[in-house]
Order: structure tokens, then sequence, then C-alpha cells
């Protein structure tokens, strides 16, 4: 029997896997909004919601299994009740489809695994299908009532009936609506209240033996567990049923069934967030009810982790006034880089916390280390707020440990300072936290170990979202690290792209070992030519199908002076990272074998990526090397990221200290070319105008009215010339310096190629252009006015550059004139003749410069459209050869002889 042919399904609402009754209320609230849109039930393993579900919803929505549709049709992929693509498995496939876009409405807190949606709301409320329904009333659309009572139900749920801690006023609201448009609380009634089967009775009667009451810095939680070797459905219930029957304000229940433990959690204590303590299992949930499910470890193991998470995440009987520091070290705000590296030195502080003396206000803490490097970069008297980091998180003192393990371990800053009432009172420092916690290791769980929290493995994205052969170089070439006995890693914008599922297959290589060598190994490996360059520790593979692979030795880089070329010194991966200019290209993912696949990200690049953030890795980067101003906002313009607000205060510093002025014309103009291939290219010239970046390249850099509408239509004609996919591609930093030139004289035009170190020959040649593009513009304004014939055209265009065709393009708007150009581009440019030179000899006449001039008269009559064949253009070959006044030759001697004979 053939199998159905699976549906297209163009727009898709779906929710988390074991679905409860807020995913499924969420989701017909969401077709609401959504119409069209087909629903994608994701199962549950609730019996209670399966009947439910089987016996109504069914019948009454547009629900499918997503077995009958072909999910790479998906465009428009609507999530409820979760962001997290790991909770989505069942149609992980539609996240591969280019250009789908992501709307979620959500109630859940942040979780790294969330995705990035264009549209939707995700706000902290008792229950999804509030939020939606919320949207719904303010769209003025009426319910049904069995769409109003489905989803009542989600609301009466996901807030235990209005009595769940984290129920909102907007929840009454939203229910109180609902009444309106019919909801029947009897149904509800009936669905929320199950009875218990024989089985569920004598498993909650085992909950019941087993709960132990637990006291956690003051707070009363209880603990239950069973275990069986078979699934126990509707566990949730029981744990609801022990909560109404003991009057717990706290539970944890466990049950093994098989092969994992599964917890239910529930909290009517604004302590304990069970939502954040089920996340660090890999589960999800809100604040008063969570659960996960967790495989590969033993009932002992979790609840050694769930009695470490809970004294680390309730409120601790010691505040922070216990661990701080006193008094607090500070620096002025008015003293400079110089004076606040003496006063750390002589108290051996790491960092300080710097301060407004009249106000006491808090402004930032500034590192020794970033001090010291700011002084020998002779920017002693340079004010110490330059290099502070401004967006610096401070507590109180009451503030709990969580907290300051977050900001300490998992944002890595240093020191922490403690305010009250304004002022400083204390600092908690890095020091402060390793002494307490090195006597209750127990307060980090392993899940919160910052190392650990950035590590995950992305094995299955690199088979993904990679070629089989590039995989399998990657695998090569941990093949060879581990016969060498290295560690290796792909580093970079490679990794970035990959997790960003943005096509990139420039690899980079980091051998934590000798570069050189192992790119010689690999070349001889894989087939390629291997191209050193020993002062820098660098390789370059030239794979036999042209592919460039580049092998760098694990390096830390130093510079001698601003704006200077980096000296390099062997170092580890991590110091190899911190090298590189944002987070979001410090990342590496290791291809030994044993750890294929493990993603290194140190310095938070995982968080900004899904913040869409460009973020410095250090507070003199652009004083050490400003090129690195144009790549930030290159890369914030590519990726649709915003500069963040202490990089781009750094930007700005380095450019009050002139370090443009200090960067050589060659870098320079590199960096801009760069610029010049994006898509972006005007985003990033605007960019850089507000930045006042251009005229501190160039005082002739302004970006006028005039230039903008210029290069807008630049970028047009050059995307429209990008996807002709044509044999020419043009070197677009040619067109955009016609356009900033556009208007300025020669000696400006000069001046500014003079600054980007452009060669005497490529100056010439740039100059030529401009007066050449003129002439060509005048002689297409005289062929139209004659109606001249379209070889006329070609060949006054022939003598342009393509640059210069897309330019004159550019700049005028008429359609006419776009048609032409356009049809000399796509048909007249490369038109080739059917006959050739040796046509001409077959022909008899004798090797000369006559044979470009009749070569050039046949291609004007192919091109008028007279001499379309082989044929023609060979009769048209014998009538010039016969007359060859036709073109204005003198007959050749040996033709004048034989026409007398004949």
């Amino acid at each position: 029997m053939n199998k159905p042919e699976k549906i297209d399904a163009p727009l898709i609402i779906t929710s988390h896997a074991n679905a409860d009754f807020d995913s499924l209320a969420a989701m017909v609230a969401a077709s609401r909004l959504y119409p069209g849109a087909v629903l994608v039930f994701p199962g549950s393993q609730e019996k209670n919601l399966r009947n439910f579900y089987i016996q109504s919803a069914m019948y009454m929505f547009n629900f499918r299994n997503v077995r009958e549709i072909d999910l790479s049709t998906v465009r428009t992929l609507v999530l409820v009740d979760t962001r997290q693509q790991g909770r989505v498995p069942h149609v992980k496939q539609a996240f591969d489809n280019p250009n789908l876009e992501i709307h979620t409405y959500d109630h859940h807190p942040d979780n790294d695994d969330d995705v990035v949606h264009s549209k939707g709301k995700v706000i902290d409320w008792g229950s999804t299908a509030t939020i939606l329904t919320h949207e719904i009333m303010g769209m003025g659309i009426t319910l049904k009532p069995d769409e109003a009572t489905i989803i009542g139900l989600g609301i009466f749920e996901d807030t235990g009936s209005f009595t769940f801690n984290s129920t909102k006023p907007e929840d009454f609201q939203a229910a109180a609506w609902l009444l309106t448009q019919g909801m029947d609380t009897t149904v509800i009634s009936d669905l929320i209240t199950r009875d218990l089967s024989a089985e569920q009775v004598s498993l909650l009667n085992a909950l019941l033996e087993s709960a132990k009451t637990h006291d956690i810095r003051g707070v009363p939680v209880v603990t239950a567990e069973i275990s069986t070797e078979e699934y126990v459905s509707d566990f949730a219930l029981l744990a609801h049923k022990i909560i109404d029957m003991e009057n717990i304000r706290v539970l944890f229940a466990l049950g093994r069934m098989h092969d994992r433990v599964h917890l239910v959690a529930r909290s009517r204590s604004p302590e304990v967030d069970v939502g954040q303590i089920c996340a660090s299992f890999g589960g999800g949930g809100h604040a008063a009810a969570a659960s996960a499910s967790i495989k590969d470890r033993t009932m002992s193991q979790v609840k050694d982790e769930l009695f470490a998470l809970l004294n680390t995440l309730i409120r601790p009987q010691h505040g922070v006034q216990d661990l701080m520091s006193r008094p607090a070290i500070v620096i002025e705000r008015e003293m400079t880089t110089a004076e606040a590296a003496e006063i750390m030195s002589r108290y051996g502080l790491k960092a300080a916390p710097i301060v407004d003396m009249e106000t006491g206000k808090f402004i930032g803490v500034l590192e020794h280390q970033i001090a010291d490097k700011a002084v020998g970069h002779g920017l002693s008297e340079t004010p110490a707020t330059d290099y502070m980091m401004r967006a610096s998180a401070s507590v109180s003192p009451d503030t709990n440990l969580y907290e300051i393990i977050e900001i300490v371990l998992g944002q890595g800053q240093r020191l922490v300072p403690v305010i009250d009432k304004g002022h400083i009172v204390g600092v908690v420092t890095r020091t402060d936290l390793i002494n307490l916690l090195v006597d209750e290791p127990a307060r980090i769980p392993e899940s919160l170990m910052p190392e650990r929290s950035r590590e995950r493995n992305i094995r299955i994205l690199l088979n993904e979202r990679l070629p089989k052969e590039l995989v399998g170089i990657l695998h090569e070439a941990g093949e060879l690290a581990d016969e060498l006995e290295q560690s290796i890693y792909a580093v970079g914008g490679f990794v970035r792209d990959i997790l960003m599922d943005t096509p990139n297959l420039d690899l980079d290589l980091v051998v934590e070992g000798d570069g050189i060598a192992f790119a010689q190994a690999l070349g001889d490996k894989l087939g390629g030519r291997v191209r050193a360059h020993r002062k820098f520790q660098t390789a370059v593979i030239v794979l036999p199908d042209g592919q460039h692979i580049d092998v760098a030795t694990a390096r830390l880089e130093y510079y001698e002076y601003p704006a200077a070329l980096p000296t390099v010194e062997l170092s580890s991966i991590k110091m190899d990272l911190y090298r590189r200019d944002f987070t979001i290209n410090a990342l590496a993912v290791q291809l030994n074998k044993s750890q294929f696949g493990r993603l290194v990200d140190f310095f938070g690049a995982q968080r900004d990526i899904k913040n869409r953030v460009i973020r410095v890795l250090h507070s003199l980067s652009f004083v050490e090397d400003p090129t690195r101003i144009l790549r930030a906002i290159r890369f914030a313009q590519r990726y649709s990221f915003q500069i963040g607000g202490q990089t781009e205060r750094l930007i700005k510093n380095a450019l009050g200290l002139g370090m443009m002025e200090k960067l050589s014309g060659s870098r320079l103009f590199n960096e801009m070319c760069l610029i010049f291939e994006e898509k972006t290219a005007l985003a990033c010239l605007r960019q850089m105008r507000d930045l006042r970046l251009l005229s501190a390249i160039h005082p002739m850099l302004t970006l006028s009215p005039a230039q903008e509408e210029l290069l807008e239509e630049i970028e047009k004609v050059l995307e429209w010339y990008r996807l002709l996919y044509l044999n020419h591609a043009p070197r677009s930093w040619i067109i955009y310096f016609m356009a900033l030139a556009n208007g300025a004289k020669d000696e400006e035009t000069q001046s500014l190629a003079e600054r980007f170190n452009l060669t005497p020959k490529q100056i010439n040649d740039f100059l030529a252009l401009r007066k050449q593009l003129n002439q060509s513009i005048y002689h297409y304004k005289m062929w139209k006015h004659r109606k001249g014939p379209l070889s006329q055209l070609c060949f006054q265009l022939d003598e342009l550059p393509v640059e210069g065709v897309l330019f004159f393009m550019s700049k005028f708007k008429q359609e006419a004139t776009r048609r032409d150009l356009s049809q000399y581009l796509t048909r007249l440019k490369d038109a080739e003749l059917d006959i050739s030179g040796r046509d001409l000899q077959l022909a008899g006449l004798p090797e000369g410069p006559a044979y470009g001039e009749i070569l050039k008269k046949v291609r004007a009559a192919m091109l008028d459209g007279n001499a379309s064949c082989r044929e023609d253009q060979l009769n048209l070959v014998r009538k010039i050869i016969k007359d060859p006044a036709y073109i204005g030759l003198e007959p050749h001697p040996r033709t004048k002889k034989d026409s007398n004979s004949r």
C-alpha cells in the first residue's frame, strides 16, 4: 500500500513535547491569531489530556499529526508555551528551512536553548493561555464557547485554579473575559478533578510514606520518591494530590521509572523557584510548577544535586554582608589611568570600583591588568573611566549567593560592589567567593559550574549543517591530532556561523602544538599544498579542489604599540581565543576523536549570539587594533546585531584618541574592501558616519544625502548583478569609491586614494575611469538622441570595465537607460561570433590588421540583428572580401592581382 502524501504546511502552530492543558489551550488560542495555520499536537504522557484531545479537540480544530506534514514546506513556525528548541523535537526538521520565521508566545523564564524569534510575546504571567487571551481581546476577536472553555482550561491548570503564587492579575482578567465568551467552568472542573486508579492510589501511598521535610535555609521543603520499572502516567497528578492532602508549600516528587528519574516540583513559596531548579536538570516550567526528565543518573545522584541546588538557590542564612571585604578601596572618577593603576598596585588589588565622590554613585569596575596595559600603550593621562567595565553589576547586602556566583563566575566580573543606600559599603571579590566555596563546595551544583555551562556538543549540528566532505576533513584533522598527541580545534567565524546556521566553508584550525608541522602532515594526508608563514606560526593548506584551510599555532598576541601588527607567543586555546576581536568570534569546537564536536565558549559567545549583540573581549581592544572598529560595524550590520553599550563607548574613546589616524592606509583599505563586499555596505557606512568614523578616516567622507541616494541604487544594482551569476565579478570597492568621490575634484579624490595607500597605478586608473565614465555618459546621450544602432552602444560601453557600467546604471534611474545598460550586460557584452579568424583565413584573406576590422564589422551586424547565424556571418565576410571598400579598407595587393586576373 502506498503511503499517503504529506501535506504542505507553510504556517504551523505547535508546543512542547509531553504537552499539558496550557499547551493545548495556547495552540487553540493561537489558531485564532493565525487563521489557516495547521496545529501540530506534540503528544502527551498524561492520559487525561490525551483522552480529552482524542475525543474532542481532534474533531473541533485543525490538528494534525506531525507525520502527516512535509516539514520542509514550513515558512512560519509558531511556538506556544515554550521557546526551547530542544523541547520541540517533533518539528526539528523545520528549523533547517531557509528564512524560517519563528513566533513565540511563552510565560517561562529565559533559557540558553531559547530560539531567536521575530514576533510574539514573552511575559511571566500564570499561563501562556493568558498571554494569548489578552492578544485576542486586544484584536476584538469573538470566541465560540468551546474555544473559550479549552483556553480557560489552560489558565485554570497552570495557575492551580488561581492558587499558585505565580498567578497574576492578568490571569483573572483573562478568565473573566472568557466567561463572557461562554467558558464552561463545569467542564473545566471535571477535567481538572481527576479520579485515581487503584494503581495510582498505591503509588500515592508510597509517595506519602517516603515524604520527608527538610529545613533548608529556614524554608520547609518536602521530598517524596518512588521506584518502578514501568512508566507512571499522570505522575504530576500525584504531586498535586500530595500538596492538597498535606498542605505542603514546596514539594519535589521524584519517580525512578525504567531508565530515568522523573521530577515534578510545585512551590507556593516565593523563596523557592522550582522552574529555575528544574531547568538545571534540563527540564522546564515556571516558578510555581515545573518538571524534568533526567536520564543516565541514579536517584541518589539526582537527590544530591537537588539538595545542592536548594542550598544554593534558597536565600542563605548569612547575607552578602558576611562575605564582603570592607572597607572598599575605590578609584575616584577624576583620576587618570596611571593614578588608578598606582592605587591598585599599592593595595594589591586585581580590580577596583570607580566612584563619583560627590554623589557616592558607583560608576563601573576597572581591572588592574587593563589599567597597566593602557599605561604601557602611553595612555597614562587618559581618564580611568575610559577603560572600566561600565555595565558592571552590583548587589545589595541581602543579595543571595546564587546571584553573586552568576556575576563572578558566570559573567566573569572579578569584583562586585555592595551598595547600601546609594553608597559602596564593601566589595565581594573572586577570592572572597572562592574561599567560601572551598568550605562549602555543595553550594555550586554541577549544572552551575561556569566552565560546564559553556560547553556543549554540536556534533549533530556539524553533520547537519556542513557538507559531508568538510565533515570528513574535520574527522581526519582530529585523527591526525590524536596520532601526534595534540589538541586540535576549528575556531572563529566558522564555528559562529555553524551556530547561526549561516553558510561558511572557510575553515580555520588551531593546534595546541606546532601548527606548521601539523599543516604539513594534514596537507600530505589530504593531497594538498602547504604555504607556511613562520613569523606568525601559521600555514595555509590548498586542497586539489582549491579550498583553503588555515592552520595556526595556539597563540597569544600582544601589541607593542597602538595600531601595531601583533607579536606572537605560544599559548593555549583559551588565550588564543582571548586574542580575537569579539565574543561571537571567540568560539572553538574540538575535533579530537574522543571530544569531537565539543563546543568551547569561554567568553559568553552563545549568550551574545542569542541576544544579537557585538561585544568586545577587553577594554583596550580598539586601541590595540583600530581595524576592529570596522569589523564590529561589519558584523553588526551583516547579522542585524547591535553593538553593545560598553563596546560602543570604547569605539568612541578610541576615535577620540585619534587611533584611526595611526592606522596604516593598507590595513584600512583592506577592511573597507571587506565592508564593500557586504550586502549591507550602505548600512555600515551610515553607522560609520553616525560614530564620526568616516570623517576620522578622511575629511572628504561625509556621506551626503545625494551620496546616500546613489549608494542605495548601487546596492540594488549590485544585488541584481550578483543574481545573474555572470563571469565578470565586479570589484565592489571601485564602485563604492566612485560614489564616495562623486562630485569631488581630482585633487580631493587623489588625497582620499592616498589615505588608503593605493598604488600610483591604482590612483591613475581610478582617475582615468572617472574621466572615461563621463565621456561614456556623454556618448550614450548622443547615441540615444540619434537613435543609433545597438552595436554602437555596445562598442562604446566595451571601453568601460564592468564596474564603470554598473556605476553608470546606478547613477541613472531612468527606466530606458537601465534597460539599455541591462541589455548590454546580460546579452550584448559577452555575445560571441559564430566565426573566427580561422574562417577568414579559409576564405583566402591573408592574416593582418584587417582581421580585427572585419570581425568587428561582422560583430556589429550580429548585434544589430543582421547576421545572427554562422551562414549570415560567412556571407558578410565574403561580401567584405569581395569589396574591401565596404569597411573602408584598401584591397590587399594579392586581392588586386586576383581581381585583375579574373
